[in-house]
């Protein structure tokens, strides 16, 4: 594995050149895009929002409270109405899906991600050239499921959220299924049970049409804050095709680990820092 080394402000300026001269840009985003625009889970933020669950469930920070066993339904949901709101419903600290969506103007772009908290969308993105493969916090599905089909969620976590008390939510807003009565569950993949929805599979068809009809192009595989939780979904995948196209740049940008395979060193940029940072700079022009 080649690891970004060298001048960062050389970095920059060559992804702003491949930036320039792709003809086609696929944006491959992970929970370190997220977590760069202030969507952190840890700390401060977790602290302000669940420090009563904190006390006393004895978690310390929000993925391990998701994962936590609660002893009711009613606790449950009020965590998770809580977390969805403020990880789904309410915008992102920092301007950084903005800023990305300005440095994409005029350019031919499709986006992967496996993040779930809808910022592309929010941020103004394309609906039409966002594929959203590992679900939304937005959407509710049967726990079962009884059917391939989602639900909108948002009036139902407002309604969780604002009438929770002592942590815990009334029993008649538990969400269920209408059409066999089993709980819902989130629209997360986490087991076979997730669903597929139509609109799923619509944007998974637009990804595909969006590679094959450019395919001969000069493709920037931008991939931000990808880890190797789910390698498969983006970061390998980027890897194969910048090899198959050798026109294509692939460019990563991840604190901490950012690097590319010795094959296509020659046509990527990896740099280890800040996203936001790294966005920024592109923008002004300051390299």
């Amino acid at each position: 594995m080649k690891q970004a080394v060298g001048d960062h402000a050389d970095h920059i300026k060559r992804l702003r050149e491949a930036l320039d001269r792709a003809d086609a840009v696929v944006i491959g985003a992970g929970a370190g895009l997220s977590a760069a625009a202030g969507f952190t889970y840890t700390g401060e933020r977790f602290e302000r929002h669940f420090s009563d669950f904190a006390a006393r469930y004895g978690f310390s920070d929000m993925y391990s409270g998701g994962f936590y066993p609660f002893p009711s339904p009613e606790e449950f949901w009020a965590y998770w109405s809580r977390y969805i709101f403020i990880n789904r419903y309410t915008d992102a600290p920092k301007p950084v899906y903005d800023d990305l969506l300005t440095l994409m103007r005029d350019k031919d772009y499709f986006v992967i991600t496996t993040n779930v908290d809808h910022c592309f969308q929010k941020a103004g993105f394309d609906k039409k050239r966002l594929f959203y493969t590992q679900g939304d916090y937005g959407l509710f599905q049967c726990s079962e499921p009884c059917r391939q089909e989602t639900f909108d969620n948002e009036s139902m976590i407002l309604q969780m959220t604002k009438r929770q008390k002592d942590m815990r939510i009334p029993t008649e807003l538990l969400p269920v299924c209408p059409y066999c009565g089993k709980p819902f569950t989130m629209n997360l993949r986490s087991d076979d049970r997730f669903v597929e929805d139509e609109g799923w599979h619509r944007a998974a068809e637009r990804y595909e049409t969006f590679l094959r009809t450019r395919e001969t192009e000069r493709f920037l595989f931008l991939e931000l804050g990808v880890g190797y939780n789910t390698p498969a979904i983006i970061k390998y995948p980027f890897w194969r095709m910048t090899a198959q196209n050798e026109k294509a740049v692939y460019a990563c940008i991840n604190y901490g680990e950012a690097a590319c395979p010795e094959e296509i060193a020659k046509r990527s940029v990896c740099i280890n820092d800040d996203i936001a940072r790294v966005i920024a700079e592109l923008l002004n022009e300051t390299f």
